[in-house]
């Protein structure tokens, strides 16, 4: 039997590191120095010695940073 989604639950694709530091230009060092402050999104474990991201969380970190900028 396949597997049912719910069709209110967002599509969440996986991003790697290189395509996160493509959407924020923050380095490697800095994302995670804001993982630790709580100010970014956290990573999901895949594996033993994988991570990744929810393409849509980081999405919408960067609209927050965009919302949250003042206009002259």
């Amino acid at each position: 039997m396949a597997a049912q989604t719910n069709p209110n639950q967002a599509h969440r694709r996986f991003i790697k590191l290189p395509k996160v530091k493509d959407y924020t230009s923050l380095s490697t060092s800095e994302i995670y120095r804001r993982i630790a402050a709580g100010t970014f999104p956290v990573q999901v474990v895949l594996g033993p010695k994988s991570v990744a991201w929810i393409e849509s969380e980081i999405l919408q970190w960067c609209e927050s940073l965009t919302a949250q900028r003042k206009v002259a």
